[in-house]
């Protein structure tokens, strides 16, 4: 009797161990599946890259960065020397020419126009997206309307010796982000990366928004772009658009809302 006891106990152990087997074997297939399919996927998934404006740098888009490797995306967010428009232009061609995959070209502010003359000539940049930017056409000054549509950014600029524009941090939170807290205003204004001023005398040879897709948000809140100029631009270039209740800072104050939007243009031109 214990002798069949024992038995039976050894069978069942040698039963239950197969069993165990057999399911932890089934659960590394699927998850060995899914980590195939999830690595897939985001092989497939355009670039994006993130072009900074006037004022600040790249890692001003820190907060929609992390939410677009969130959802799988690669990111890459350009660091503009603001020393000239061609400069800028080079600076952000050498991104976009070392990816092999699909690029979505975001650009804010004065990144706008830079995103315009980069993308000319690339075909793996499948999408343009402009946060409250300039989108000049070909041979047009970036600040051609600026008095017809005028904002309170002007008289807030303070050159240095060498011509650098800087905001007067005095009035930065009211030009360039009056919808962020006191404490990121202040860390905005003291970590502001001047721009050269001759710029936005500047003009790009080749309007890359004629041929390549692109989508416009909108800020209604915007002093340092009149938003009224934003809706002209995004009109003109024939935009997917959308708008947001938020200041120039949008990126920082609205990332959801950016990134949203970075999205949609990359499932839609992956399509």
């Amino acid at each position: 009797m214990i002798r069949r006891i024992a038995t039976l106990s050894l069978a069942g152990l040698v039963a239950a161990s197969t069993a165990s087997a057999i399911r932890a074997q089934s659960s590394a297939s699927t998850a060995s599946a899914v980590a195939r399919k999830n690595a897939s996927q985001t092989a497939h998934k355009a670039t994006i890259v993130l072009v900074h404006g006037a004022f600040t740098d790249g890692t001003g888009w820190h907060k929609v960065i992390a939410l677009l490797q969130r959802d799988g995306y690669e990111v890459i967010a350009v660091q503009n020397p603001l020393t000239s428009f061609s400069n800028d232009i080079e600076t952000t061609r050498r991104v976009i020419d070392g990816r092999q995959t699909p690029v979505v070209l975001v650009g804010h502010s004065y990144g706008g126009a830079v995103i315009t003359e980069a993308a000319a000539s690339r075909p793996n940049v499948k999408a343009l997206v402009y946060i409250a930017a300039f989108a000049p056409d070909a041979n047009e000054p970036i600040g051609a309307f600026l008095e017809k549509y005028p904002n309170t950014l002007g008289p807030a600029l303070k050159p240095d010796a060498a011509g650098f524009l800087y905001v007067d941090a005095a009035r930065f939170r009211d030009v360039f982000a009056s919808d962020l807290s006191a404490v990121e205003v202040n860390v905005a204004a003291a970590a502001q990366k001047p721009i050269i001023g001759t710029v936005f005398g500047a003009s790009p040879t080749q309007a890359s928004w004629k041929t390549v897709p692109s989508f416009y948000l909108v800020t209604q809140r915007d002093r340092a772009l009149n938003p009224e100029l934003q809706r002209f631009y995004a009109k003109r270039i024939g935009a997917t658009t959308v708008e947001s209740d938020a200041s120039h800072a949008v990126f920082l104050s609205r990332p959801g809302v950016v990134a949203k939007l970075i999205e949609q243009a990359a499932e839609a031109t992956a399509k």
